[in-house]
């Protein structure tokens, strides 16, 4: 329905606002946005004292989620408020939700395995620690909810998704620190104006048991609710899964001139961990692939082992309509998040230790060849706040059309680490097994350690942006954007040690801290010469501060900055039927003050900005129908050249001249579906990365993990309100590393069968 909007005479935003003006909006009206009434100004004032402002749909059917019929996306929010892909001057992958479904994409691990160019770091256990184009994406900044940081580590679940956003390339000036190899989106289900609830329930192979509800409830005339829940169960061969997720979303005022929301959020996981295999050496005799012949279900950490990790937050968010193209959107979100990890580092034996007292390799590796089991415990909490206010709006100045962003945010983020020790006359001694006796049920008592709050660090950051989409000329547009950033951390050792050999450590009981300050910029050009195709050419610029992994040493604290750039060159076309779409870009990515320890001086504390690393290749998309009953979706990224131009040589700094690790040269992913009846849909897709190596290994290390395919296949049936489904994941049953690091390589989904039983009502 239609609703016109009314406000009293004097104060109607106009179109034609001044620059001043709208700059005004953007960064200084969030207070007064908030404190709006909903319905201010409306039909119960005075007609002679009011302006009557074009009307605003709220139309139910406008709202329905269009990314659970399609595999296809023509808008984002990524980007600061909602755009047209094609007016974004840098690459976008949308996961929808029917990409999300249709595959039974549970994690954003999953998930981010359907973009090109994604890599990961196998790292220290369960953390998102994820490379694309080459270069990291920071768990604790490059991560977010609904346009907002969602920082510190733990195991994110699709439950609540509407869809996944990856913007591709330098976005500091979007999203402040952090932002080098780009930023990944979680888009959030939020309530809409009709009646409408799905219950699905997946079992599968390996005791999985996954249950998903998502219920909507209109309960006013512009009101609705939302609850969305979860729960999933399963004994990965060892690794269980124990997990439940509740989010509700109550939402007024929708399609009027204030719409507000309020929201809440806990996921909590209570899982095992498989912290990986060790790299296998090839033997002179029967050589090999660093991989282990073995069988990839195998699991050989202890029974006691465990990874708790979740998060609780709370939002509210307050939409103020300025008119038909202009908008302020003011959110606040608190959050916590814990994390508790107890995990064992496979390893190898010495070869004293091993049958006949060898060395390993494929040569001498058997069933009775020895592992050893180290500890790795990782026990964090933080506390999050943020508050932010995006104005974006359309405005006519000086014969030019012109779209402004605009806005501010703040972030205050408290963490704290404990340690895990043991007490005064306990032993807890992690026995060895072997490779024929793997899943063993060796336990020790994780309780008996004790907890201890060793070390915290506080952070503020904020930031202010403006951005103006110019049309300069029928077909051509210009891009301008400057943002400034200040963050403030403060590192406290409250008790960690300082090892003899850390010439870096922050002595016990003292504090640290910086402050940063600086500028980020993007530029792009855009010819559109149709409403079909977008051609596009940008240049943006991001950094990362020091204390991004909120820990500071004597060494760091000292330096300023990492900067990184990423030039692109790309197109989004668009079939004329409207039905598909193909985005391709040509990028080139420089970060090129990377922070090392400096290898030219006595003291090896001593940081510097003196390396440089590049990454240049070639990505495309393309995503929808190809016929009325044939979908598709593809997602393929050539990186052909990556190189480190410049390191100091120094110890854990990757060598000069080298190829970086977790920069494969080819990463693609295929899914394609074909509705046979109208009943009967069946699909298949491919997930493919070329060889690859860990990050930070040594000079001419030959460690790799090699190349693989893997296949899935799909066969669906709607009767009715119910849609049955079948999932094949790894068909070939093929093992691979999915997960990289210096000493070990956690292996991929194994064959796995899933069925899906939904209904809809």
């Amino acid at each position: 329905m239609k609703r016109p909007l009314r406000i009293a005479r004097g104060r109607a935003p106009h179109p034609s606002l001044s620059p001043l003006a709208a700059l005004i909006a953007g960064l200084g009206a969030a207070g007064f946005a908030v404190a709006q009434p909903a319905g201010t100004g409306s039909a119960q004032a005075s007609s002679e004292a009011e302006t009557v402002l074009p009307a605003v749909r709220a139309k139910a059917t406008a709202e329905t989620p269009s990314g659970k019929e399609t595999l296809r996306a023509t808008t984002t929010t990524i980007g600061k408020g909602r755009q047209e892909l094609r007016d974004i001057p840098q690459s976008v992958t949308v996961v929808t939700e029917r990409l999300i479904d249709d595959r039974n994409l549970d994690t954003l691990k999953d998930a981010l395995k359907n973009t090109a160019g994604i890599s990961f770091q196998a790292a220290e256990g369960a953390e998102e620690d994820i490379r694309l184009r080459g270069f990291s994406l920071q768990a604790s900044g490059d991560i977010f909810i609904d346009g907002m940081r969602d920082p510190a580590f733990y195991d994110r679940d699709s439950f609540n998704w509407d869809r996944l956003e990856v913007l591709r390339g330098s976005a500091s000036m979007l999203f402040g620190r952090g932002s080098t190899g780009g930023a990944v989106n979680q888009v959030n289900k939020r309530p809409v104006l009709v009646d409408q609830n799905e219950v699905a329930v997946t079992v599968g192979t390996r005791q999985y048991v996954r249950t998903v509800g998502d219920f909507n409830v209109k309960t006013g005339e512009n009101a609705a609710l939302r609850l969305n829940a979860m729960v999933t169960r399963a004994d990965l061969d060892g690794v269980d899964i124990d997990k439940y997720g509740i989010a509700p979303t109550l939402r007024w005022g929708i399609g009027t001139r204030h719409e507000f929301s309020a929201s809440l959020y806990h996921l909590q996981n209570d899982n095992g961990i498989h912290y990986g295999l060790p790299w296998l050496t090839p033997g002179p005799n029967r050589g090999g692939n660093y991989l282990w012949r073995t069988d990839p279900k195998n699991y050989y950490g202890m029974a006691s082992d465990y990874a708790k990790t979740g998060t609780t937050q709370a939002g509210f968010s307050h939409v103020w309509r300025l008119g038909d193209e202009a908008e302020l959107r003011t959110a606040v979100r608190i959050a916590d998040y814990e994390r508790d990890q107890r995990a064992s580092a496979i390893r190898f034996a010495a070869a004293g230790l091993q049958p006949g007292g060898l060395a390993i390799n494929s040569d001498t590796f058997s069933d009775a060849t020895v592992l050893t089991r180290g500890s790795q415990n990782k026990i964090m909490n933080m506390d999050t706040r943020y508050l932010q206010s995006d104005y974006s709006g359309k405005h006519k100045w000086w014969g030019l059309q012109h779209s402004v962003q605009s806005g501010i945010d703040y972030a205050d983020e408290d963490f704290e680490n404990f340690a895990a020790s043991v007490p005064p006359g306990v032993t807890l001694t992690k026995p060895t097994t072997t490779v024929g006796t793997p899943d063993d049920g060796a336990k020790i008592r994780e309780s008996l350690r004790t907890l201890t709050r060793n070390r915290t660090f506080d952070a503020q950051a904020f930031g202010v942006y403006l951005q103006d989409l110019v049309q300069v000329a029928p077909s051509w547009k210009l891009l301008g954007g400057l943002r400034w950033d200040r963050f403030e951390g403060t590192y406290h050792n409250i008790a960690v040690a300082a090892p003899p050999t850390n010439v870096c450590a922050v002595a016990p009981a003292s504090r640290i801290g910086r402050t940063d300050s600086l500028l980020s910029h993007r530029l792009g050009v855009l010819y559109q010469p149709n409403p079909l195709h977008s051609y596009h050419l940008s240049y943006g610029t991001s950094f990362n501060t020091a204390g991004d992994a909120y820990q500071y040493d004597a060494g760091n604290v000292k330096v300023d900055p990492e900067k990184s750039r990423n030039i692109e060159l790309g197109a989004k076309l668009d079939a004329a039927n409207g039905r598909v779409s193909t985005r391709f870009a040509l990028f080139h990515s420089t970060k090129y003050n990377e922070r090392n320890r400096d290898a030219d001086t006595v003291n090896a504390c001593n940081y510097v900005l003196s390396g440089k690393r590049h990454a240049a290749g070639l990505e495309f998309d393309v995503a929808g129908r190809i016929t009325p009953r044939w979908e598709v979706f593809v997602s393929y990224a050539f990186i052909p050249i990556a190189k480190v131009d410049e390191s100091s040589g120094a110890a854990g700094a990757e060598p000069e001249g080298s190829r970086p690790g977790l920069t494969p040269r080819h990463t693609g992913t295929l899914w394609t579906t074909y509705r046979v009846t109208p009943q009967w849909r069946v699909g298949g897709g491919l997930t493919a990365r070329s060889k690859d190596v860990p990050v930070g290994l040594p000079a001419n290390s030959p460690i790799e993990a090699p190349s693989f395919v893997t296949a899935d296949l799909m066969a669906e049936y709607t009767l009715r309100d119910f849609t049955f489904k079948l999932n094949l994941f790894n068909v070939a049953d093929k093992h691979y590393a999915d997960f990289l690091y210096r000493g070990h390589y956690i292996p991929g989904q194994p064959r796995t069968l899933q069925a899906t039983v939904a209904y809809r009502f």
